[in-house]
């Protein structure tokens, strides 16, 4: 099954800080981008960590010292609350992607580490892009043709070895919400074409509306035969 890759949802037009960048600087970047956070990199343009909107905040939150320790320890598990640059206030090691990844494992490393953006890395480590969760989200964008040409081919004809049409199965995509209508030689096969069909890019939901000729889920395959071939061959005399 081919899966979107990062490189065809990320952002390539990346706002960047150094490590020296101040904080005032840092605030009218995020603001004049309308972004919440920026990847801080080095000379090389390798990343050293990012900068966002909460580690600012535990910073502005110093100057109410009643409200200091509270506050900030329930904000950032992390204390950059002195600092005045990005390479001071940045939340470092930055959590990071490759350009090849699959859209599937950068929405598991944003829910895993609890973060809304990855910068997308070379394999030196230098920023080619960045990826958000909307840029995952885009994946939802695709077209209902594109996404049921590839149920047809990815799916049955290569998966399945069925081809889909009349006598066989017909494919409906509406909103990303696929429907399939008609017959399949095998019951056990209608579960394994929906969980393949749920992991094509794009799908919503699955409907499977679909009779078939054989029911094979009864059927049970005893355990292969032990022989045991450790002792001597009997010799007939």
């Amino acid at each position: 099954m081919k899966h979107r890759k990062i490189q065809n949802v990320m952002t390539t037009d990346v706002a960047t800080v150094t490590p020296d960048t101040p904080f005032k600087e840092i605030v009218s970047l995020l603001d004049s981008r309308h972004i919440s956070a920026v990847p801080v990199v080095d000379q090389t343009g390798k990343v050293l960590g990012v900068v966002s909107h909460a580690d600012l905040l535990a910073r502005q939150i110093t100057q109410d010292p009643d409200e200091r320790r509270s506050l900030l320890t329930w904000l950032m598990p992390h204390d950059h609350t002195e600092g005045d640059t990005a390479g001071e206030l940045m939340t470092a090691p930055a959590h990071t992607i490759t350009a090849d990844a699959t859209v599937i494992h950068a929405a598991k490393e944003l829910r895993r580490h609890g973060i809304k953006r990855l910068p997308v890395v070379d394999e030196a480590g230098g920023l080619v892009g960045i990826v958000s969760r909307v840029d995952l989200l885009s994946v939802f964008l695709r077209d209902d043709d594109e996404i049921a040409d590839e149920i047809a081919h990815e799916v049955f004809e290569r998966n399945l070895g069925v081809i889909p049409g009349p006598g066989t199965v017909s494919i409906d995509v509406e909103e990303g919400v696929v429907t399939l209508r008609g017959e399949m030689d095998r019951k056990s096969s209608i579960p394994v074409a929906v969980a393949l069909i749920r992991r094509v890019d794009g799908v919503v939901d699955v409907n499977p509306h679909v009779a078939f000729a054989y029911d094979d889920t009864h059927i049970h395959i005893p355990e292969p035969m032990a022989v045991d071939i450790t002792h001597e061959p009997r010799v007939r005399g």
